[in-house]
């Protein structure tokens, strides 16, 4: 389920918490796209990415998961050690 904020709580709750800690450009989706890209994070499969997301499709799923340099670094020490393993 998509939560859509609109009316009172946009008003009354969502930018005034964001004008108080000066993040004014957040948008409630972000919040969305960074709770996906911390599951990816923890090794979550595709499967379970898009159960989480509510996305019925593998596409769906991956156009919201995005890859980072962090995440890059950690999958290249990975594959340096599995070579080092195979070394004789």
């Amino acid at each position: 389920m998509i939560a859509v904020i609109t009316g009172n709580f946009r008003r009354r709750v969502w930018r005034p918490a964001l004008a108080e800690v000066r993040l004014t450009e957040l948008h409630f989706h972000d919040l969305r796209h960074t709770g996906n890209d911390l599951t990816a994070a923890t090794g979550a499969t595709l499967r379970e990415m898009m159960d989480r997301m509510g996305h019925s499709s593998p596409r769906a799923a991956l156009i919201c998961m995005q890859s980072n340099d962090a995440r890059q670094w950690e999958i290249a020490d990975s594959l340096k050690k599995l070579a080092r393993r195979a070394e004789p």
